[in-house]
């Protein structure tokens, strides 16, 4: 999820968006998405050897590698309310990502996908503030429920990673709005991805020394890089000047569909029709808070003697993926 580094930029550009650029900058974001999902898969297959630490290690100095020389940030002209933001979404940014490869891991990628989307939209619900909001809850619950079907032989631990990486992504979305509001531009998420590849460095090291590491496991983890952060970061840039906040979010939402097929077709794991439902549960639940946040932005802008609302409140905002 790089995409959540973007999410101040896309609000502010979002008003000038043509019409005519909304059905490209939509190609966009489906093809960041695929990508992003992709890349996960990709990663899951270096796991019997590098484990889900030594792939997100891999990823994180991969998109650290990308990232710093593009944006350039001044770290030396930070202060330190402007570095403790910074050091907290580097923690999350990693924290999301080693907690989300861990479930992929024990439960796949569609559920794990899925149950970390509960984060970004635990945000819009809050955000919200409508009592419409309630129903979106409690569809996505009942989506919870239903792709994790509780029963003794389920894998508990992989269903809490899943829920610790929504926790973190729901984390660096509010961290990210603070370190834009006070570093100009990008500069803090990518002074963030430094900090986080830095943290991931020794653990790489370690494992490459202490066991032996195949050609093709390093590809796939290198592969994840490119295809869940380098590719989704060009792509969200190409299509921030074309598709409004609310749309960009909506068909973030797609994420959770590509994982469950990509698991299914590429990595052979099945989902019941109780999941499949769980999983549409939980993204039309993050698609109408979306909409509904539209909504009630534009009726603040057209009512009298009220300032302009906050608009949609972002469940995009995640590097999760």
């Amino acid at each position: 999820m790089v995409q959540a580094q973007n999410l101040t930029m896309i609000q502010t550009r979002a008003a000038g968006a043509k019409p005519s650029g909304k059905a490209g900058g939509a190609a966009t974001l489906v093809a960041s998405a695929l990508s992003n999902q992709l890349g996960a898969a990709s990663g899951s297959l270096a796991f019997p050897v590098l484990g889900p630490v030594g792939v997100v290690a891999v990823r994180q100095l991969i998109a650290a590698v990308v990232l710093l020389p593009v944006v350039r940030p001044r770290l030396r002209e930070l202060s330190w309310p402007q570095w403790w933001p910074v050091l907290l979404l580097a923690l999350s940014f990693g924290t999301m990502n080693l907690a989300l490869y861990s479930s992929i891991q024990r439960i796949g990628l569609g559920l794990a996908v899925t149950l970390e989307f509960l984060g970004p939209l635990a945000v819009a619900l809050i955000s919200s503030r409508q009592k419409s909001s309630a129903l979106c809850a409690m569809a996505a619950a009942v989506g919870v429920v239903a792709i994790t079907q509780p029963e003794a032989s389920m894998d508990f631990p992989g269903i809490g990673f899943g829920l610790i990486a929504a926790c973190s992504w729901a984390a660096y979305i509010l961290l990210n709005r603070t370190v834009g509001q006070r570093i100009q531009g990008i500069e803090g998420t990518a002074a963030a991805t430094g900090v986080s590849a830095t943290l991931f460095l020794p653990v790489a090291v370690v494992i490459f020394i202490n066991q032996p590491v195949d050609g093709f496991s390093v590809l796939c983890a290198v592969g994840a890089g490119i295809l869940a952060s380098v590719l989704p970061y060009v792509a969200d840039l190409m299509a921030l000047r074309r598709v409004p906040a609310n749309l960009f979010g909506v068909l973030m939402s797609i994420n959770p569909v590509f994982a469950a097929i990509i698991g299914a077709v590429a990595l052979r794991q099945d989902l019941a029709v109780g999941q499949w439902a769980g999983i549409g549960l939980i993204v039309a639940a993050n698609a109408t808070v979306l909409l509904l946040g539209r909504k009630r932005g534009r009726g603040r802008k057209r009512g009298p003697g009220r300032g302009c609302g906050p608009g949609s409140p972002g469940p995009q905002n995640g590097a999760g993926n």
